[in-house]
C-alpha cells in the first residue's frame, strides 16, 4: 500500500448527485477508484465501459500516482524526497521532470506568499508531532523550537532547472502542500491525452474538473461544512474547468494542557497558526496551485488572506470560527463559482 500521508490534511470535498433523465448515447460516468498518498481517489470519466478498459485508463493512473510516490514521497525511504533529505551534500542533483515541476511551483508560491508557504517547514511539523517521525503530542520547549527553526527557510534551497541543491545540509523538504494536487494535475492531463474531455478527479479532497457529467449539465460540488461531529453540507460550487483545494485545521489537531494545536504551522513563529479561521476553498486551473494557496490562506488568517486573495485576483472562500456560529467569506472572483 502506498504510504505517502499528506502533512497539511484538506478538509473533505463532497460530490453533489442527484436523479436525471437517461442519457439517449452509450456514455456513462465510468468510475474508477483506488488507494494513493495514504488516502482514496475516485475519478468519474464519462465514456463507455469499453472504451475505459481498452485503454487500460485505469492502470495508467495507477502507475503515474506510484511514480508520484516513488518522487515525492517522505514515507517511502528511499523515494527520491527521502534521498535528498538523507543527503548532508550541499552539491547539487539532477531531479526528475515531476519532482522538479513541484519544486518549481512550490518554490514560487512560497516567494510570491512572503514564506508563508515553506516546502522545507517539515522538520517544524515533525516536531509537533504531524510528520512521518510520529512524535508524542507534546509541546516542545521554546530551546528546542528555537533550534528546529535554524534548519528551515526557503532561501537554503536552490533549484536551477532540473539541479537541486540545499544550502544548509540538514535542510528537510515536504511537499505535501503541492504533492497532492499535482497528483490530481497529471491525472486529469492522462485523462485528456487518452482522448476524454468530460471527467472528474478527486484525491483526498482535492479536485480537478473538466466539461460535463453524462447528462449534460455541469459539475456541481458540496463543500463540506468545517466541523468534526457531523458530514454536512457548507456551501455548494460550480467550479466549471477548474480545480478546487480546501484546508482545513479542524480534523488534523491534538490537545494539551487545555489548548488545541492545529497541524499547520505558520513559518514565521514555528508554531501552529493560533486564530479562528477554519477552512479556505482555492479554485485555480491548476489543482497543485490551489492546493498549495489554501494552505498558504490558512495560515494568512482570515484578513490578510482575504487582503492577498484579492490582492492576487484568487477565487477563495473563507469560513472562520465565531461566537455566533461559521462567518463565511469570499473573493469577487469565486461569487460567478456559487451555485
Amino acid at each position: 500500500m502506498n504510504k505517502l500521508k499528506l502533512v497539511f490534511f484538506t478538509a473533505s470535498v463532497l460530490l453533489l448527485s442527484a436523479c436525471f433523465p437517461s442519457n439517449p448515447s452509450n456514455k456513462i460516468e465510468v468510475l474508477l477508484q483506488g488507494r494513493t498518498m495514504g488516502t482514496t481517489y475516485n475519478i468519474k470519466v464519462v465514456a463507455t465501459e469499453e472504451q475505459v478498459e481498452a485503454l487500460k485508463l485505469k492502470q495508467k493512473i495507477d502507475a503515474v500516482l506510484k511514480q508520484v510516490n516513488q518522487e515525492m514521497s517522505t514515507y517511502i525511504n528511499n523515494s527520491e524526497i527521502s534521498l535528498f533529505n538523507q543527503s548532508k551534500s550541499t552539491e547539487s542533483i539532477e531531479v526528475s521532470a515531476g519532482f522538479a515541476r513541484v519544486l518549481k511551483e512550490s518554490i514560487r508560491l512560497g516567494q510570491l506568499t512572503e514564506g508563508k508557504l515553506d516546502v522545507t517547514v517539515g522538520p517544524l511539523v515533525n516536531l509537533w508531532g504531524f510528520g512521518p517521525e510520529q512524535r508524542p503530542e507534546t509541546v516542545p520547549s521554546d530551546e528546542v523550537l528555537a533550534a528546529t527553526r535554524k534548519r528551515v527557510g526557503l532561501q537554503n534551497l536552490l533549484l536551477e532547472g532540473n539541479l537541486l541543491s540545499k544550502k544548509v545540509p540538514d535542510l528537510y523538504v515536504d511537499l505535501s502542500t503541492t504533492a497532492k494536487g499535482y497528483g490530481v494535475d497529471i491525472v486529469a492531463e492522462l485523462i485528456e491525452s487518452n482522448g476524454f474531455t468530460n471527467y472528474l478527479v478527486e484525491i483526498g479532497g482535492e479536485m480537478r474538473l473538466k466539461g460535463f457529467k453524462h447528462t449534460g449539465e455541469l459539475w456541481a460540488i458540496a463543500i463540506e461544512k468545517p466541523i468534526t461531529t457531523e458530514r454536512s453540507v457548507q456551501q455548494v460550487i460550480i467550479p466549471k474547468d477548474n480545480a478546487v483545494a480546501t484546508s482545513g485545521d479542524y480534523r488534523n489537531y491534538f490537545e494539551a494542557g487545555g489548548v488545541r494545536f492545529s497541524h499547520i504551522i505558520d513559518p514565521d513563529t514555528g508554531k501552529p497558526i493560533n486564530h479562528n479561521l477554519v477552512s479556505v476553498t482555492v479554485i485555480h486551473p491548476s489543482s497543485m496551485t490551489a492546493d498549495g494557496l489554501s494552505t498558504s490562506l490558512m495560515v494568512m488568517g482570515m484578513e490578510k488572506g482575504m487582503a492577498f486573495a484579492a490582492d492576487n485576483d484568487l477565487a477563495a472562500l473563507f469560513i472562520s470560527k465565531t461566537e455566533n456560529g461559521f462567518d463565511e467569506r469570499f473573493t469577487v472572483k469565486f461569487k460567478q463559482y456559487l451555485k
